[in-house]
C-alpha cells in the first residue's frame, strides 16, 4: 500500500494573481493519487517550520518583478538559511519545483525559475521539471495550448496588469500550473515507493 504524500505550495502574491496560479497547482496535486495539498502564503510561514520538514515535496511560486522573484519571497528563501539549511538541510532529498506569473509574456520569468531551482539545490532537493513540450510555437498551435509559453523548468503564466485576480492568468496557464501539481505529486509517490521497496529488502 503506497504511503499518503504530503506536497506543500509555498507562495507569495502581490496582487492575487499568482495565489490564482497556487491555487491550481495545489489542486493539481491534491488531484494525484494518495495526496494532501498544502497552500502556504509566505506571510504565514513561520507557523509551518516544523511541519514542512515531514513533507515529501515543496513547490515554490512567486511573482516576477523587475526580472527576479518578489522582494517578499526572497525574504522567505533568506530565512531558510537559518530555519532550515543551519539545521543540517533537512528539506535534503524532498522533491522540489516552481511556478511564476508576471505581467509581460516574457517579464524574465526564466530567471526566476532559475532562481527557484538554485534555491532547492542550495536545500539538496530533487528538482522536477514542467514536463511538457511547447505549445503555442506553429501556425496550428493556439493560445489554449498547454505551455502556451513553452517553459520547461516550471510553469510560467501570464496575468495582464490592469485585470483583477479573477481575469488574470487564461484557463490554459491554470491548467498549465495544475499538470505541474500533480506531476510533481506523481513524482514524489513514486520515490516514496522505490524507497519503501529498498528498505523492505533489507
Amino acid at each position: 500500500m503506497s504511503a499518503q504524500i504530503h506536497v506543500a505550495v509555498i507562495y507569495h502574491s502581490g496582487y492575487g494573481h499568482t495565489a490564482k496560479q497556487a491555487e491550481a497547482v495545489a489542486a493539481g496535486a491534491a488531484s494525484a493519487p494518495n495526496t494532501v495539498s498544502t497552500l502556504i502564503a509566505v506571510a504565514d510561514i513561520d507557523q509551518h517550520w516544523e511541519a514542512l520538514e515531514g513533507y515529501d515535496a515543496i513547490i515554490f511560486g512567486a511573482p516576477t518583478y523587475m526580472g527576479s522573484a518578489s522582494a517578499q519571497f526572497k525574504a522567505f528563501m533568506d530565512a531558510t538559511s537559518r530555519t532550515v539549511f543551519a539545521k543540517g538541510s533537512v528539506w535534503k532529498d524532498k522533491i522540489a519545483a516552481g511556478f511564476t506569473n508576471s505581467a509581460s509574456r516574457s517579464g524574465d520569468k526564466l530567471n526566476t525559475l532559475q532562481q527557484m531551482a538554485i534555491f532547492a539545490a542550495q536545500h539538496g532537493m530533487h528538482w522536477v521539471n514542467l514536463g511538457l513540450p511547447p505549445g503555442h510555437n506553429a501556425s496550428t498551435t493556439t493560445e489554449d495550448a498547454l505551455n502556451r509559453h513553452t517553459y520547461f523548468l516550471g510553469a510560467g503564466a501570464q496575468s495582464d496588469a490592469d485585470t483583477g485576480p479573477d481575469q488574470g492568468a487564461t484557463e490554459s496557464d491554470l491548467k498549465t500550473s495544475a499538470h505541474l501539481g500533480r506531476r510533481v505529486a506523481t513524482v514524489a509517490l513514486e520515490l516514496s515507493t522505490g524507497r519503501q521497496a529498498l528498505r523492505s529488502r533489507d
